[in-house]
């Protein structure tokens, strides 16, 4: 009995730590590229196209007839005549097939294979803004934890200051007014922390959702990050046509209109073709035949609608290269923008964490000490500690603006 009831608890303890476990960053994107719905319909897509492209070099199917050629009205006639003329009227058997011209085949090969490469980098522009999706989602958990650490730290300084502040106030040693003012910033604290953890919650469910997953399942993640350095990215068009899948979408497109192109100029050749044709005669009338070559010459009238397409796709082409252009620049602007703001906040949380937040924690030490020596007064350790508490929620909420100008910076560079 002893043997089951331990191995159900150690059961219950494994289940606990699988529900509850620790992912990191990389853990949850590979989840995300492996199990997102989109992911699976964008390559079901791709094998879509790709089995299409398989019957690109087909031929138009032949063409069969059968029926009475050259036949009397007057059924009397089919026979043989009494003076052994043969009779009037054959019944026929025919056929034709139109060969495909072999360049329009290549170029409708080529074209047709080429589809599943536009689909191929909308797929990886999708998955990159999944991917930065679920950073921006890491990371403000993270803020959130870093936040209830503080107000962890805070509740037990408050704490301290009311039970203090009730033995002075009881030996009147201390004034009424601040102990109120500590006891409803500790409600606000409690207050702040169901918050958080409800943030906390909508994260966790946001998560879920982008790994393919039961949205209530329960994990924790790693607090682990880092402020990555792009002082030495040159953001040219280079740069970005070799890593932005959205620009690769561009030329593929522009790549399809030039292939496409072939494709109607193939259409302007003329095509070839064989007819056969088996008649039986009537009445002693003997079999005959015809063999006859055939050619389709796409004239004037016939060939409008295919030069039309080509001066349309030329077109086409001219203005996509345009919008590839004009999000180069813009991506451009957008990242040398962000890096300039994201140094800035680098230096700033230097300030924070070298000066500005250890002098406020040694002023506030140096309040306790005084307060507990009763050479200070409970208003200026509460003073010292809600300057002490704003400044390290502004830090938080500085490396949150931080961290979330490094997602958008990734998310434009396309860094996983």
């Amino acid at each position: 009995m002893k043997k089951f009831i331990g191995l159900s608890l150690t059961c219950l303890l494994l289940n606990g730590f699988l529900l509850a476990q620790t992912m990191k960053l990389n853990a949850i994107i590979d989840s995300i590229t492996a199990f997102h719905p989109v992911i699976k319909m964008y390559d079901n897509e791709i094998r879509s196209m790709d089995e299409a492209a398989k019957g690109a070099r087909n031929w138009m199917p032949p063409d069969f007839s059968t029926g009475f050629w050259m036949v009397p009205y007057n059924p009397s006639l089919w026979k043989r005549g009494d003076m052994g003329a043969t009779g009037m009227g054959q019944y026929m058997l025919g056929g034709q097939q139109m060969f495909p011209n072999r360049k329009k085949l290549d170029a409708d090969e080529k074209y047709m294979k080429a589809m599943s490469s536009v689909e191929k980098e909308k797929k990886a522009a999708s998955l990159n803004e999944l991917i930065n999706d679920a950073k921006q989602y890491y990371y403000e958990w993270m803020i959130l934890k870093k936040k209830l650490v503080i107000l962890a730290e805070n509740e037990k300084i408050l704490d301290f200051m009311i039970k203090n502040a009730e033995i002075r106030y009881k030996n009147g040693l201390e004034k009424i007014s601040a102990y109120y003012k500590a006891k409803a910033a500790l409600g606000n604290v409690k207050n702040m922390q169901l918050m958080y953890e409800s943030d906390i919650r909508e994260k966790r469910i946001q998560l879920n959702t982008l790994m393919g997953r039961n949205a209530m399942t329960d994990f924790d993640i790693d607090t682990v990050f880092q402020l990555n350095d792009f002082t030495g990215i040159v953001f040219d068009s280079v740069m970005f046509y070799n890593n932005r899948s959205d620009l690769k979408v561009v030329d593929r497109e522009i790549n399809l209109t030039i292939l496409k192109q072939e494709t109607e100029k193939a259409a302007l050749k003329p095509q070839f073709g064989i007819r056969y044709e088996h008649m039986f005669g009537f009445g002693g009338f003997p079999m005959q035949y015809s063999l006859m070559g055939m050619m389709r010459i796409p004239l004037n009238n016939s060939s409008k609608m295919n030069k039309a397409n080509i001066e349309s796709l030329k077109w086409k082409s001219n203005s996509l290269q345009s919008q590839k252009q004009m999000m180069v620049n813009e991506y451009s602007g957008m990242a040398y923008s962000m890096r300039n703001e994201l140094e800035l906040k680098k230096k700033q949380l230097k300030l924070y964490e070298e000066n500005i937040i250890p002098a406020l924690r040694n002023n506030y030490r140096t309040m306790q000490l005084g307060y507990e020596q009763n050479t200070e007064e409970l208003f200026m350790l509460y003073d010292a500690w809600e300057t002490l508490n704003m400044t390290q929620l502004e830090y938080t909420e500085l490396l949150n603006q931080a961290l979330k100008l490094q997602v958008e910076l990734e998310r434009i560079l396309q860094v996983k």
